[in-house]
């Protein structure tokens, strides 16, 4: 399993030190804290607010994205965008699919965000296969900048940026022909994780289980 960063280089956090230009940072996780002390520079709205403050515009961008999105048949690589817009923070498509061996790139089209598995490795709730690697790009601030992870297991994998995960700035990546049924990450959202973050996650499980068959 190789991750490595493409094209560009990629901001490289170390500790205590600032992140330049690092946007909306203010809602970084407790788990993640080395993010935080940027300075929400990329919009004019103010990101300090609670998953429960957030804008109208940002629930209509990423419930219209969600429901629009149709998940197509496993490749051998597919893209993602991480974007900042209008006050929302997504990935764009939120949820790929590749075949066993598969790789992900994410591109960061604006804003500072990152891409990081649901995995023990990262402090968090295992929403990945049994036995698979975890990723985290750590914070990518610069335009244009891309990261690549490669899937070897079979399964749902569900992802999150560092930032922005208490915003529904989730995403997820199919492997191969997995069953729903037996998947970690298709179980009941974690009962600790905010309202906001619940709610995304059962969104992204609805569009995997209908790309998989699984309607009921």
């Amino acid at each position: 399993m190789t991750d490595s960063l493409t094209r560009r280089r990629m901001l490289q956090l170390t500790g205590g030190a600032a992140v330049v230009g690092l946007a909306g940072c203010t809602g970084t996780q407790d788990n993640n804290s080395e993010a935080a002390g940027g300075s929400p520079t990329e919009s004019g709205h103010d990101e300090t607010s609670t998953e429960s403050g957030h804008s109208d515009d940002e629930d209509s961008h990423d419930d219209d994205g969600g429901h629009d999105e149709a998940v197509g048949a496993p490749s051998d690589t597919a893209e993602v965008n991480m974007i900042t817009q209008d006050g929302g923070y997504h990935f764009e498509p939120h949820v790929v699919r590749v075949n066993v061996g598969g790789t992900v790139t994410w591109h960061n089209e604006s804003g500072s965000h990152s891409t990081t598995a649901y995995h023990s490795e990262n402090d968090q709730p295992q929403l990945v296969p049994d036995g698979a690697a975890s990723w985290d790009s750590g914070i990518v601030s610069e335009q244009g900048a891309t990261f690549e992870h490669t899937f070897e297991t079979e399964g749902v994998y569900h992802y999150y940026c560092t930032p922005h995960e208490s915003l529904g700035m989730i995403g997820s990546v199919i492997v191969g022909e997995p069953d729903p049924h037996e998947e970690v990450a298709l179980e009941d959202p974690p009962a600790d994780k905010p309202d906001r973050v619940r709610e995304k996650l059962e969104e992204l499980n609805g569009m995997i289980s209908t790309a998989l068959g699984d309607d009921h």
